[in-house]
């Protein structure tokens, strides 16, 4: 097993606060690692180095060499005048980039490079990536190839940089929060995908199942120093909660040893000779140790809610539609005190329509929205906070309100109230462009919730928390007396919180499901399971063969012109094999004229497509 990362002694700051200290860790070949800290403990800045985009302070960083690596990043940007094609096409990765280096030798008729690029098109099985590109496109729903990048939603965004990582075919995979702004199917498919994959895997992930089912080593950053665990999430947390406890008891009997050693040192001054020296020093070591506190301090989310009155909002016969894309259609539901619902649906359904209409940022086309007077909105919107350039924390707070009611009644000023979301006095006054991702969420957060709302509505409200908050979050809301609506593609959050689904189902179709998006899903498969179960197979179909005699008429014999044409797919096969073979030996020859290296070169490309689809049909055959 080789090792692909080693990293010793690694640290680095930013001006004077510290993300961490001398951290050591290894990802070996094969393995699914999971990087988890708290917000701005440096997560992405780690991933940023081990990708080669910054450098630690000190320390260093071993990455294997001659492999594959495909990083997705937390926020991927593109040019936006490329098109969906181009963007996959045009970006870096050796897959690409050898087909580059070889359409450049082929117009430049360069006949020496041309040799030497073919060898690595074969190498890199690059013949066919057009087929390739098309092919992830389609797995993930970016069927519109011409569609320029501007366009894109975020989802759509984070699909073309799935696919530009996923195309290369990486040894290595780093990836950076992979499923914010993925909808829930998306999220289960590339679950799947890295299940099934031999690829080695480093990764920063809140959503608790991915960790749970995919990972089988995980590293933590905790006070600036990192640990390592074999095991899944559920291992981690319990060997996480044996070291503190171990930490502790160290702590402890380190304390309990001072005492006898201070007695000593007090006692004996006339003692601290050179041969007592040892023992002095061992003192102060004993000291430091005794001393030992950790920052375990939490988000504290204790915010007044203000008085909702019996009504709440009703929607009756509500339409709404883009151009042709309908998002409700006669739609009519009451909306009551202490509800909890939770909402599903591919992009594009209409989810987020559904919140802005909601909140009355939308209208509708027709039917009617009745609200009650005391109802009092808190939206936290995808799209995060809004600051001005160069605008600190406390500025962002104080633009609301100078003070705010805590649910036992007690006010708080704005900076205690920073305090409870663990903004230091120091943090306060940092510019927000400054903060981290998850900070910056934590900061947006307090913004809705610092007007008392009573009607909560959050989407997608769990990108960039650390998991700590997120339990912190948890918590709060399932305690949250007003009414709550969420959407999230956080299959746990959603599991924990709602009692019923909204499934948006696309073209104005709506369903109302009893039950957490486990309970959905549960669903779904046993009806997919009654359905496969009780529909005949498509022989029996074509035949008229009863259910009954479905399996037999499965394992019947091939027709004769099925037979034939088996027989003719071995021998094609056979010659096309043989014809790529040839032409291979004539490309790296260096005998061949230019035109003649262009003519080879794409019939060798036609030749793989042809290859892979008769040995698609052959296998076909065979079963």
């Amino acid at each position: 097993m080789s090792t692909y990362i080693q990293v010793e002694n690694a640290s680095k700051s930013f001006g004077d606060i510290t993300l961490f200290n001398n951290i050591g860790f290894v990802v070996n070949e094969g393995r699914k690692v999971a990087l988890i800290a708290k917000n701005g403990s440096g997560k992405t800045t780690l991933l940023n180095i081990l990708a080669g985009l910054d450098s630690f302070d000190s320390g260093t960083c071993y990455l294997i060499r001659d492999i594959k690596t495909g990083y997705l990043r937390q926020d991927p940007q593109f040019d936006p005048d490329l098109t969906v094609f181009q963007a996959v096409y045009g970006a870096p990765g050796i897959l690409m980039e050898t087909v580059r280096d070889y359409e450049l030798a082929l117009h430049l008729h360069h006949q020496k490079e041309l040799v030497e690029v073919s060898a690595r098109m074969d190498f890199h099985q690059a013949w066919d990536l057009d087929a390739k590109i098309r092919q992830m496109l389609s797995i993930l729903r970016l069927e519109d190839e011409d569609q320029l990048v501007g366009t894109l939603s975020g989802g759509q965004v984070k699909r073309l940089a799935l696919a530009v990582v996923l195309i290369n075919e990486p040894q290595l995979l780093i990836l950076d929060e992979p499923t914010n702004h993925l909808d829930l199917d998306m999220i289960e498919w590339l679950e799947e995908y890295l299940l099934k994959s031999k690829v080695t895997l480093l990764m920063v992930t809140h959503d608790r199942y991915f960790l749970e089912r995919i990972c089988n080593d995980i590293i933590e950053i905790d006070e600036k120093s990192s640990y390592s665990y074999v095991g899944n999430y559920s291992a981690f947390l319990r060997k996480r909660d044996e070291r503190l406890m171990s930490k502790m008891q160290m702590t402890e009997k380190a304390q309990n040893l001072l005492r006898t050693e201070l007695e000593w040192m007090r006692r004996m001054p006339k003692a601290r000779t050179t041969k007592a020296k040892y023992r002095i020093d061992a003192f102060y070591q004993l000291k430091e140790q005794s001393e030992y506190r950790r920052n375990d301090r939490q988000v504290e989310i204790n915010v007044q809610t203000s008085r909702l009155g019996k009504k709440i909002l009703v929607f009756e016969n509500v339409s709404k539609s883009f151009g042709k894309t309908v998002i409700l259609d006669d739609f009519s539901y009451t909306f009551t005190r202490g509800e909890k619902l939770g909402i599903i649906g591919r992009n594009g359904t209409g989810k987020t329509t559904f919140l802005n209409l909601i909140t009355q940022q939308l209208q509708p086309d027709s039917g009617t929205l009745n609200q009650g007077e005391t109802v009092v909105y808190g939206y936290y919107q995808q799209q995060g906070l809004d600051f001005k350039p160069g605008q600190r924390v406390i500025d962002v707070m104080k633009d609301i309100a100078e003070v705010i009611t805590l649910g036992d009644g007690r006010q708080l000023s704005i900076t205690q109230f920073l305090g409870h979301f663990l903004f230091t006095p120091e943090m306060q006054y940092v510019q927000v462009e400054k903060l981290s991702g998850g900070e910056k969420r934590r900061l947006y957060l307090m913004t809705v919730l610092m007007r008392n709302p009573n009607f909560l509505v959050l989407d997608e409200p769990t990108n960039d928390f650390d998991i700590v908050t997120l339990n912190v979050f948890e918590e709060y809301l399932k305690n949250f007396g007003g009414c709550l609506i969420i959407v999230s593609h956080d299959r746990f959050f959603m599991d924990k919180l709602v009692d019923h689904l909204f499934v948006f189902e696309g073209d104005g179709v709506v369903y109302d499901f009893p039950g957490n998006y486990s309970d959905y899903r549960a669903s779904q498969k046993k009806q997919e399971i009654d359905a496969r179960r009780n529909e005949p197979t498509d022989i029996a179909k074509t035949t008229g063969i009863t259910e009954k005699e479905t399996d037999n008429a499965a394992k019947r014999k091939l027709s004769y012109k099925e037979k034939k044409e088996f027989e003719q797919l071995t021998s094609e096969i056979e010659n096309l094999e043989k014809e790529k073979s040839t032409i291979e030996s004539l490309l790296y020859s260096g005998k061949l004229k230019p035109e003649e290296l262009i003519h080879k070169s794409n019939r060798i490309g036609e030749i793989i497509i042809l290859i892979d689809l008769k040995t698609d049909r052959w296998l076909e055959l065979s079963e």
